[in-house]
């Protein structure tokens, strides 16, 4: 009799991690594991090494009659993300790819073209990767980065008091904007640069599961104003906004102090302040313009 308990389905994404990764030992140089946007290595006494790698699965991530220029796009611009949000600049990348014997050759140069076009654009090296014969297309992505020491971010750090940013727009992603979202990288370089930024994260599977989970990694607590979320010109309505995922946008907190000087800086950005960091036993709550509590429906996007 099969144990149910024990079913992808029920550990979920982040249960099944914590299974793997339970007992699993690294040396000193490991500032980051398993379980942040990107591992962090100390490589010198000024500078860290940023790891991601993120898989994108045909009629999973993407489906087959989308461009494939977009599609290629789509599998670096993901990880370039994770590097942002840990306050990196991202530097080099493999490209692994699993590809039915039977597709065409000229879709993979596409796939292909449309991940040179956007290393182009952020200054990435692609630098090798893997080709194997696969049952369906299957894109895997690993960034190499580096972030000055005092600028590397994690999920670990808001404290209650710190105010909530999220960079951008949200919602709307199933329309499209998944395929052609700006990685902020260039936004996360100037936030580190400038300001004391305590936790962060890049909004992939929806805002309300992601605050989640940078709470969770902070022990605090989060309350988030309905009426001050940025909802893009796709998005159907605010549990699109919190919801949906694949918005790729930065959630970001930062003390009161911090977070005035944001607001009043001309820099061409666009961070919306949309919360407080509560203390650990206050829980997330979603308030409306009355501050009564709204509920929030679904999360966010299960991967099981």
């Amino acid at each position: 009799m099969k144990d149910k308990k024990n079913t992808l389905a029920r550990l979920g994404e982040f249960g099944l991690i914590r299974r793997l990764t339970k007992g699993l030992k690294a040396d000193a140089s490991v500032a980051v594991g398993p379980g942040d946007d990107c591992a962090a290595i100390r490589v010198s006494a000024k500078e860290y090494l940023l790891l991601t790698a993120d898989m994108l699965v045909e009629g999973v991530d993407f489906l087959a009659a989308e461009r494939p220029e977009l599609v290629g796009r789509k599998a670096l611009a993901v990880s370039l993300s994770d590097i942002a949000a840990c306050g990196g600049t991202p530097r080099y990348a493999l490209v692994s790819l699993g590809i039915p014997a039977a597709c065409p050759y000229d879709k993979v140069a596409a796939i292909f073209n449309g991940m040179k076009r956007l290393a182009g654009r952020y200054n990435v090296n692609i630098v090798g990767g893997d080709i194997s014969r696969c049952a369906k297309l299957v894109l895997n992505i690993s960034v190499a980065g580096f972030a000055a020491k005092g600028r590397l971010v994690t999920r670990s750090g808001a404290k209650p008091g710190d105010v909530i940013f999220v960079s951008g727009s949200l919602g709307g992603s199933i329309k499209g904007r998944h395929l052609r979202f700006t990685p902020r990288v260039r936004e996360a370089a100037y936030l580190t640069a400038n300001f004391k930024v305590t936790s962060m994260i890049d909004v992939s599977d929806g805002l309300w599961q992601d605050l989640g989970h940078l709470m969770s990694a902070s022990g605090t607590g989060a309350v988030i104003y309905a009426d001050r979320l940025p909802l893009s010109g796709a998005a159907s309505g605010i549990e699109d906004a919190l919801s949906s995922g694949e918005d790729f946008e930065l959630l970001f907190t930062m003390p009161l102090a911090e977070a005035s000087r944001l607001l009043r800086a001309k820099n061409g950005f666009v961070f919306r302040q949309i919360g407080f960091v509560l203390s650990g036993n206050s829980g997330m709550r979603l308030v409306g313009k009355d501050l009564r509590p709204l509920k929030v429906k679904r999360p966010g996007y299960r991967h099981f």
